[in-house]
């Protein structure tokens, strides 16, 4: 199947992205919100102004809707670039609209998110089998700096994407690779979820900095000045554990700073250090990110119970001990009054409370 039309679902930095730079390559763009006023800008401007690598565009998506039936009906690719706590909301409203033919994309799916949404589509009645993929992390490094115009730094490089049933792997990826060559086929869903390098750095940088972050409303540069060398021990200690698990799993060890460096985020003598300190520190598409405003944002909501929750969970699974991620994870909670381990992302949650080890590996290519 060529894919032609494309439903692009949220209208964020990466939808706006996605949706600006898929318009201007001549695929027939459908952008979906929820938020009405979130499209306002969009409908004000008849479109969305891009920038990249100083260069300027304009794109005009075929349709700016808050009609979701309207968005997919048709469409080829249904991909999804919203944050991981709207996919349950996905999952129930997408499952009365889903056909056969269509493929769905989470871009990103984060750590997890193609076997949380597959869990909610079919508790949601959807009948089809439908063929599902995931990036771990957005296909672009992009931000809005102003209304309807999207500002993209770099495009993610040897971004891995993996199919849920695996099964389906060979002919979903293909494809996805027409629109994102960048791409590179994964294993499984866990491969892709456990190289979630926004759930590795993300919590640390932001417990550690939360006076900062408080005291200035994050009027810093995140990761150039926010990731000092003790901050980076910490991400360090997430990584070793993360990498406990992948190896528990039977998955190659890729370090973080590899998977930072493969995709494009840092330098080759920092990758040659090893050093996360030095990764991060010469990470050219993030020199500009001043840090959150608030504690209460998706660096913590997102990337800690949606991304070390399901760590964390998955470890339990796998009879790997997580003593600093479970620490991150209770301090956040505590930072922003949020039990972040129930409201999380759990493997009841991911459809896996009652799977054995030994049997992961056959639902993650069968599927439920």
């Amino acid at each position: 199947m060529s894919i032609h039309k494309i439903a692009v679902l949220g209208a964020g930095n990466g939808g706006c992205a996605a949706a600006a730079d898929l318009t201007l390559r001549g695929f027939e763009v459908r952008l979906y919100s929820r938020s009405t006023a979130t499209l306002e800008p969009i409908l004000a401007r008849a479109g969305i102004e891009i920038i990249e690598a100083g260069n300027q565009g304009f794109a005009r998506p075929h349709k700016v809707t808050s009609d979701l039936a309207e968005t997919v009906s048709g469409a080829d690719l249904i991909m999804i670039t919203a944050p991981s706590v709207s996919h349950e909301f996905f999952g129930k409203s997408l499952a009365p609209h889903l056909k056969d033919h269509q493929i769905l994309l989470l871009n990103g799916g984060h750590t997890g998110g193609g076997l949380h949404l597959a869990s909610v589509l079919r508790s949601s009645g959807l009948k089809t089998q439908i063929r599902s993929c995931e990036t771990v992390t957005l296909t672009y490094i992009c931000r809005l700096t102003g209304p309807a115009r999207v500002e993209i730094y770099r495009r993610t490089t040897n971004l891995r994407c993996a199919a849920f049933p695996g099964k389906f792997a060979p002919e979903v990826v293909a494809e996805i690779r027409e629109i994102y060559p960048n791409i590179v086929p994964a294993e499984d869903v866990l491969q892709t979820g456990l190289a979630n390098i926004n759930a590795i750095m993300h919590p640390a940088g932001m417990i550690g900095n939360a006076g900062w972050i408080e005291r200035c409303g994050g009027n810093f540069y995140f990761y150039r000045e926010g990731i000092t060398p003790a901050i980076a021990h910490l991400i360090a200690a997430v990584d070793r554990e993360r990498l406990d698990i992948v190896r528990k799993l039977g998955h190659p060890p890729l370090s973080f700073v590899d998977i930072f460096y493969q995709a494009g985020l840092t330098s080759d003598s920092a990758r040659s250090s090893g050093s996360v300190y030095r990764a991060i520190k010469e990470s050219l598409p993030n020199q500009t990110i001043k840090a959150p405003s608030s504690l209460n944002h998706r660096y913590l909501k997102e990337d800690v119970g949606y991304g070390l929750v399901p760590i964390s969970e998955i470890a339990r699974l796998a009879g790997v001990e997580t003593p600093v991620i479970d620490a991150l994870v209770t301090l956040a909670s505590e930072i922003n009054e949020t039990d972040y381990r129930s409201e999380g992302l759990t493997l009841e949650k991911m459809g896996l409370a009652a799977v054995e080890l030994n049997d992961l590996r056959a639902l993650l290519y069968e599927g439920f």
